[in-house]
């Protein structure tokens, strides 16, 4: 199995706010620009092997920026990379641009739904994990050598999920940080 480098996007005024983003295109903040940098030296100084890896991101404007700022960091070429359709963050369809208190304001049976299975809840409009899990699954299968994905939290919960075999109850809710990247040696995870 190849290694795989996740990176999630720095932080948007959305993350900030505790909005749902989904697939909304919403643009990095100050401190987001940051933590990309921050995990382009950490990643150039703790593997530095990684500049020979392919390099891909989601298509939104927060990871190819994301992608840009840390390829700029480890002394590479921040344009020489591609983009995948199929790490686009879960979509939360109408509610995205909604907090959480919002949400338990306008639609409390169905966020009592969510909370009682987040594995399998559908937002209206919008994408279970599940569903996440069967496009990053996917993907995974086409992964053939060393990479450095750039893309969403929610991807990096199925895609931390299928590469370690969490049951469904644990992956929608790991907790995936903005300043720390996660590399995947084929058989553990570890994040620096």
């Amino acid at each position: 199995m190849p290694r795989i480098v996740f990176i999630r996007h720095g932080e948007t005024d959305w993350n900030a706010e505790g909005r749902f983003q989904g697939q909304k295109d919403i643009p990095l903040n100050q401190h987001g620009r940051s933590q990309a940098r921050r995990n382009g030296e950490t990643l150039k100084t703790r593997m530095p092997e990684a500049i020979d890896f392919d390099f891909v991101a989601s298509p939104l404007a927060r990871t190819r920026e994301t992608m840009e700022i840390v390829r700029g960091a480890m002394g590479l070429d921040p344009s020489a990379y591609h983009v995948d359709p199929i790490l686009k963050e879960i979509t939360f369809g109408h509610w995205e641009g909604y907090t959480s208190s919002e949400l338990h304001a306008q639609w409390p049976d169905l966020v009592a739904a969510r909370e009682a299975d987040k594995w399998s809840f559908t937002p209206p409009f919008g994408e279970s994990y599940s569903d996440l899990s069967v496009r990053i699954g996917a993907w995974l299968d086409t992964v053939e050598s060393d990479t450095v994905a750039v893309s969403h939290g929610g991807v990096c919960r199925v895609l931390l999920g299928l590469l370690q075999g969490l049951d469904p109850e644990t992956a929608p809710v790991l907790n995936i940080r903005q300043d720390r990247v996660m590399i995947w040696d084929g058989e553990h995870v570890i994040w620096v």
